[in-house]
């Protein structure tokens, strides 16, 4: 088996959040052999000599769309799944190439995708899905216009819209299809949505009862239930029913940050899709009524934050971006600088990340026996995160469980 060998880096400590000199790691085959710290001589058939640079684990996602191929929800209920996949080709393929080796789907991708991904025939990360999202009937994940009793879609089989249930027996069986067609974890609507045409943005989704019926699924097949939601009220009542992540939650206050902590919740702020609307509303086709509910939360995301970590919510990476804006993806660095250091963004999409997926110790570190999952990033990104907002030049290698997918680097 090939070893590679990194040496003479700078490597990103993603559990306590610093730099650590003179660093070598060896890879073998799809994991890491070896991390060192004194010079000692290394055997590989590659060598890199990574002075003035960074290494740093692969980066997570944790709120992706990746099938969602256009912002344009008609136009995709209305393309076979298979145009859909082929098209994602290029979201994941982008996404690889900003160093994100793993990212969380919150809806939209299968397990073919997932699979496809797995064997190489696709390059992008590796997926995490959920299947189609849970939605009551009116809810954030009810695509159907007002007057409209179904939602004609050609799409069948990939999560682009909710699976509607109603009361506790419905949501149960909603829950385990999902786990029965391969979720990793359970995503329900538990409030209202920006882009969504019935729902207030502050209104609460689901019945405690039916809540807690959707995480006792999923607790039962060893996983957990992510919920998207904004309001103090959707936000406590999700996590006190047993939801683990907290999707958007930009209107958080310092009582619903308290449940949270005391629920052991995380929090996945996605500053990077509401400054991407903001920007191309217009373009989309925004209504009046979006655009006041876009507002309404857009500079709530970095305030919601701040309480967050003040409370000690852990806080983990997303983006939540369709269409074109899915190049917007490295935005979010930039987006939480106000709220938290260069550091603590970096460990969100990091160990953090990992911690969320249940993946502690095996993604999102540089450590002995974890996947070697790793960049190699231009200067010191706990100073500066420019680099990775500016992944063609700033991002010169990226290595997805032992495979380049990109490598700018001379071997010596």
């Amino acid at each position: 088996m090939d070893r590679i060998a990194f040496r003479n880096a700078n490597l990103f400590d993603s559990r306590k959040g610093v730099m650590r000199p003179n660093a070598t790691v060896v890879v073998e085959g799809s994991h890491i052999a070896d991390v060192l710290f004194e010079t000692t001589r290394v055997d590989a058939a590659q060598s890199f000599d990574l002075a003035d640079k960074a290494l740093l684990p692969g980066l997570i996602d944790a709120h992706v769309h990746v099938t969602a191929v256009t912002h344009d929800v008609l136009r995709l209920s209305m393309q076979p799944p298979s145009l859909i996949t082929a098209q994602a080709k290029q979201v994941l393929e982008g996404m690889l190439m900003r160093g994100f080796t793993t990212v969380r789907d919150a809806a939209g991708a299968d397990f073919g995708l997932q699979e496809a991904v797995e064997r190489g025939l696709f390059a992008g990360p590796r997926l995490f899905i959920s299947g189609w999202p849970l939605s009551q009937t009116g809810g954030h994940g009810d695509a159907r216009p007002k007057g409209a009793q179904t939602m004609f879609c050609t799409c069948a089989g990939l999560g682009l819209f909710g699976a509607i249930a109603d009361g506790v027996g419905e949501v149960r069986k909603a829950a385990r299809e999902q786990l029965r067609n391969g979720a990793n974890q359970i995503k329900v609507m538990a409030g209202g949505g920006v882009a969504s045409p019935t729902d207030p943005i502050d209104g609460t989704q689901y019945s405690l009862e039916e809540l807690r019926a959707i995480c006792e699924e999923a607790a039962a097949a060893n996983t957990y239930v992510m919920a998207h939601a904004y309001s103090p009220a959707s936000i406590t009542r999700a996590v006190q029913c047993g939801v683990r992540t907290i999707e958007h939650g930009n209107l958080l206050d310092e009582a619903s940050a308290k449940a949270m902590k005391a629920c052991g919740a995380y929090l996945v702020p996605t500053l990077a899709t509401y400054a991407a609307i903001a920007d191309e509303g217009v373009r989309l086709g925004w209504t009046d009524a979006m655009f006041e509910k876009l507002e309404r939360v857009r500079y709530q995301g970095v305030e919601a934050i701040r309480i967050a970590k003040a409370e000690g919510v852990p806080i983990a990476f997303g983006t939540d971006l369709l269409g074109f804006m899915h190049a917007r993806q490295a935005t979010e660095f930039a987006l939480r600088l106000p709220a938290m250091s260069a550091a603590e963004i970096l460990q969100s999409a990091t160990s953090v990340g990992a911690e969320v997926l249940n993946q502690s110790g095996r993604l999102g570190v540089i450590e002995k026996g974890a996947a070697a999952d790793l960049l190699v990033v231009e200067g010191d990104p706990t100073r500066d995160l420019a680099p990775l907002q500016a992944p063609d030049r700033g991002l010169p290698a990226v290595m997805q469980a032992g495979r380049f997918y990109k490598n700018l680097l001379t071997s010596r």
